[in-house]
């Protein structure tokens, strides 16, 4: 990433954009709804592998283990990837139900 400084030492960097993926994230104790933002030239596979231990899911909707019940909702919730058993992009997901 290039950073750059104005004369009064402002910080300038590049802005990277990002498409939303919607997917349904299997953890040990709930399911995740929500979506999760990729580079537009990169992968979802891309934005796990990355370094950071946390992944962003910004509209989230968290469900039982079973994925039967709404437990709650939040505009941003962070997840440890290393908690992480699958994720599914809703657009390969075969049952409609799923998909909303």
């Amino acid at each position: 990433m290039v950073t750059q400084f104005d004369e009064k030492g402002k910080i300038f960097t590049t802005i990277v954009s990002k498409s939303p993926v919607k997917v349904l994230i299997q953890l040990p104790t709930n399911q995740v709804q929500g979506e999760i933002h990729v580079r537009r030239d990169g992968r979802l596979k891309d934005e796990l592998d990355s370094a950071n231990k946390y992944i962003a899911v910004t509209n989230a909707t968290i469900l039982s283990q079973d994925g039967s019940k709404v437990i709650t909702q939040c505009k941003f919730l962070s997840v440890n990837n290393n908690q992480i058993i699958w994720i599914i992009p809703e657009t390969e997901m075969l049952d409609e139900e799923i998909q909303k």
